[in-house]
């Protein structure tokens, strides 16, 4: 799996255990609904500020949006 694709699944996955909507998650995170869900479909890459204020928002280290989940 590419690192995009983890990343993707990693937000898409805290951010629904969390029971966040795509764009409450936005809201939170001060980006574009749309991109959220471009990064949680590995069509965009984020920059390593739009994922520190992803993981802030999500209340997560960054690093937990790189883990490999079983």
């Amino acid at each position: 799996m590419k690192l995009r694709e983890r990343v993707g699944l990693n937000v898409r996955n805290l951010r629904s255990s969390r029971g966040l909507s795509q764009e409450q998650l936005a809201l939170a995170a001060n980006i574009d609904r749309s991109y959220i869900s471009e990064i949680e479909l590995a069509k965009n890459s984020a920059s390593i500020d739009v994922l520190e204020r992803i993981a802030d928002a999500l209340e997560v280290d960054p690093k937990e949006l790189f883990n490999e989940r079983g």
